[in-house]
């Protein structure tokens, strides 16, 4: 395979893996569309289910407190009865007070029986529309997961034919060459493939670093296949355009030096697409 022909299939497989990037980036923020949904929806459940609990309470106040009205009742009623047996008139005056007693304590009970039922009430209708909307909101997560099923599937379809199309086009390359170039494609979103500009001073317009005469001169002949020494990107030589100047700070010139932070940039990248890949799997 000559040069010129690996350029060709580089420049088709650019295409291909900036379409493979794009597809994989968007397969993996879609699940995150929902996460506030199903936020709010498991909210709303914690607080239907500590209404409930709640609600519990307050019944069991309820017959705690509808019993001690019984009581209360059935003590004035006694004494009552017992009022039209007595004859002597301390006896009338001591279960006189015991009835007005007996009625006081019934009264109290009636008004908490009331308060209590109201409260009760008011958090059963509470916990009735908390419930209405809780299984609304449910309902349009679980619409919205099946729609996300279909999109995931219908894109994980695109992808599989985007991955028969690389394995066509690196198909009897340099395994090497291929794993850098997808290195340097993800880093740069697509741009693995850029010009060297000048012939005095030689520049990649991929990180803009002036590059050695001598090494530019060897990307003019293409012969081989060579890498920007700063940025990785694959080169070929481009003329400048007609009246472009050339006007370029030292300070750009770089060093070799810079090769190691280049590594580490790229070795941060393929974390994160290890990371985004691991997400989407689960």
């Amino acid at each position: 395979m000559t040069t010129e022909e690996v350029f060709e299939k580089l420049r088709e497989l650019q295409e291909v893996l900036t379409q493979k990037i794009t597809l994989e980036r968007e397969m993996a923020d879609i699940p995150k569309i929902l996460s506030s949904s199903e936020e709010l929806v498991h909210r709303l459940k914690q607080n239907y289910i500590d209404k409930d609990q709640e609600y519990v309470t307050w019944k069991k106040k309820e017959s705690e407190c509808r019993n001690a009205l019984v009581i209360a009742e059935s003590d004035r009623e006694k004494c009552e009865k017992k009022m039209d047996a007595t004859t002597t008139q301390r006896e009338i005056e001591a279960l006189d007070k015991e009835i007005v007693e007996a009625a006081k304590k019934e009264e109290a009970f009636r008004r908490d029986l009331r308060s209590i039922e109201q409260k009760a009430t008011e958090l059963n209708e509470s916990m009735r529309q908390d419930k209405e909307f809780m299984d609304g909101q449910e309902k349009e997560l679980n619409e919205r997961k099946r729609s996300i099923e279909k999109e995931l599937s219908e894109k994980q379809k695109l992808l599989n034919v985007i991955d028969e199309n690389e394995k066509k086009l690196t198909d009897g390359m340099d395994p090497e060459l291929i794993f850098k170039f997808k290195r340097i494609i993800r880093k740069k979103r697509g741009k693995g493939i850029v010009a060297v500009k000048g012939r005095e001073h030689p520049v990649c317009m991929g990180c803009h670093m002036i590059l050695p005469i001598q090494f530019a001169a060897e990307v003019r002949q293409g012969k081989d296949i060579l890498s920007c020494p700063y940025c990785s990107s694959i080169l070929y030589f481009q003329e400048s355009d007609e009246g472009e100047e050339e006007f370029f700070d030292d300070d750009d010139s770089g060093s070799l030096a810079d090769l190691e932070d280049i590594e580490d940039e790229l070795e941060e990248d393929d974390e994160e697409e290890e990371t985004i890949n691991i997400d989407y799997e689960e």
